[in-house]
């Protein structure tokens, strides 16, 4: 859908990275009108971390998360996009790096500097902390004292934290993580996610206190709502 062969995106031919590819594109504008409406999502608190999260799999959080870090970059914010999906991660071969060192380590090797595992990607202000080895309990690492050391020395290093997440109603990562970060952003996809999963997913974040920010539509087929952004209603 974004893939587009040309000098420019050599290094991630394989990646939809609209916002990379084609600044000008409709589709990277919907991104910029999303961070721009996350940027005045709380008039009270400055955003910092974020969790990207789906009802099921295949709705394109990943594709979600990148693209909406690349945008945050391009304002000159010092971006780190997480791979805290440490069950199926894709994020590292997303922009062709290292998948086997990244959060997990950094986890279990929290005394050790941030910036030992953090790596750089080729688009200005953008870094990128990979899954790491996949471990075996997932959940427990995430809940653990140790991540939310992780998540305050990341913290003090950049001002956009993006962790791109499982889906919310197959495991219980999302939720966990959702309730230690800033604000959580909901992916849906026009054709696939039905209106029973989209309020089941919504009801587990509820349960975890999770600050919803709203939902990302994404794939419909109609031109001009590619990717649109909207907050939850009070009724929602």
């Amino acid at each position: 859908m974004f893939r587009k062969k040309n000098k420019k995106s050599r290094k991630h031919e394989g990646v939809n990275l609209i916002t990379y590819i084609d600044k000008i594109s409709p589709i990277s504008e919907q991104y910029r009108t999303i961070r721009t409406n996350i940027q005045y999502a709380s008039i009270d608190k400055q955003l910092q971390t974020f969790v990207v999260t789906s009802s099921g799999a295949g709705e394109g959080k990943s594709i979600t998360a990148a693209n909406l870090a690349i945008v945050f970059a391009d304002t000159g914010k010092r971006t780190l996009l997480v791979d805290a999906d440490l069950r199926k991660p894709s994020i590292a071969e997303s922009f062709i790096l290292d998948a086997h060192k990244g959060l997990s380590n950094l986890i279990a090797d929290i005394d050790t500097g941030v910036e030992n595992y953090i790596q750089h990607s080729d688009i200005p202000n953008l870094s990128i902390l990979s899954s790491g080895i996949i471990p075996p309990n997932p959940s427990e690492l995430l809940a653990s004292q140790r991540m939310n050391l992780v998540i305050e020395k990341l913290k003090n290093h950049y001002e956009i934290i993006i962790f791109d997440m499982p889906p919310v109603s197959v495991v219980t990562d999302a939720q966990i993580m959702s309730s230690k970060v800033d604000g959580t952003i909901l992916v849906v996809r026009e054709g696939q996610t039905e209106k029973e999963g989209i309020a089941h997913a919504k009801n587990l974040l509820d349960r975890a206190q999770a600050n919803i920010l709203g939902v990302v539509y994404n794939a419909t087929t109609r031109a001009d709502k590619v990717g649109y952004y909207y907050a939850y209603g009070a009724d929602s």
